[in-house]
């Protein structure tokens, strides 16, 4: 509401008397030094209140990596009513601001799984969502900095990429992305999951539903896939590289709650924490 335009309910000949009456009235406060407010003010319920504000919650001091045995998740581990919706990528600064947009609107959990190569779409939201992070609305995983297919990688790059992107995310958002790896396009092996794993990456992050906006599709489209993946105990995937999602996040909720879902994080889905890497 724009507090300058207290006045609306009024016609002009109100207007003009309730001005008249004020001017007079601040006078005399003038007059006689006094700061107290006039009747209007002590009595007009348009005002605003005085609130206070909590800080947000701090991040959670950066663990070191505990590496351990590389193990493949796709769905959640038990039957439930919860639901992971996952995005990845990032190269349409359009749809990471929308993405952004509706977690902070909504309060929906999201999981982002962001490549650090397209950091000028992800560092100028790193103030919005990093209370989102502290707070356990959203997390951030690692999907590599570059999205090559890591089985056409040798070990070294494989490595870097991760720890590239590890990088990047502890600096952008002020967390890591440990212990959750989604291999670009899904592909692994046995000696890339274990690599990952070598770097504090045990969870290798596979999905059981899909958007299927990696590419571009209509809405009619992106509906039919949400109306058939978004389910209970699912893993769902999508990304932040096509517009046509920001104008069906309604009807996305909308499934949601016909479902009894609830969307939450990675950490929620699997009793897994940003706290202990």
């Amino acid at each position: 509401m724009d507090h300058r335009c207290q006045f609306g309910a009024l016609d002009r000949r109100d207007f003009l008397t309730v001005v008249g009456v004020g001017l007079l009235a601040s006078l005399g406060a003038c007059s006689t030094g006094g700061s107290s407010p006039g009747p209007a003010a002590a009595t007009d319920p348009k005002l605003p209140e005085t609130t206070t504000t909590a800080p947000p919650p701090a991040l959670p001091p950066i663990p070191a990596a505990q590496p351990g045995k590389a193990v493949v998740v796709s769905a959640a581990p038990a039957p439930t009513s919860q639901v992971a919706l996952t995005v990845d990528d990032g190269y349409c600064g359009e749809c990471v601001t929308g993405y952004v947009d509706f977690a902070e609107r909504t309060g929906i959990h999201l999981t982002f799984l962001p490549n650090g190569t397209y950091d000028k779409f992800w560092a100028p939201h790193s103030g919005r969502l990093r209370p989102l992070i502290a707070a356990g609305q959203v997390q951030v995983a690692n999907h590599t900095w570059s999205h090559k297919d890591v089985t056409k990688l040798g070990d070294a790059a494989i490595r870097d990429e991760i720890e590239r992107n590890d990088g990047w995310i502890e600096k952008t958002f002020g967390i890591t992305g440990r212990p959750y790896f989604r291999p670009p396009y899904g592909t692994h092996n046995a000696r890339t999951d274990q690599l990952a794993a070598s770097l504090g990456y045990t969870r290798i992050l596979l999905w059981n539903g899909t958007l299927g906006d990696a590419t571009l599709e209509t809405p009619e489209e992106l509906l039919a896939l949400a109306d058939m993946w978004i389910q209970a105990g699912a893993i769902v995937l999508g990304h932040a590289n096509h517009p046509t999602v920001l104008g069906l996040f309604g009807q996305l909720q909308q499934i949601i709650a016909k479902r009894s879902l609830q969307p939450v994080t990675l950490d929620m889905m699997f009793g897994s924490s940003r706290a202990t890497g």
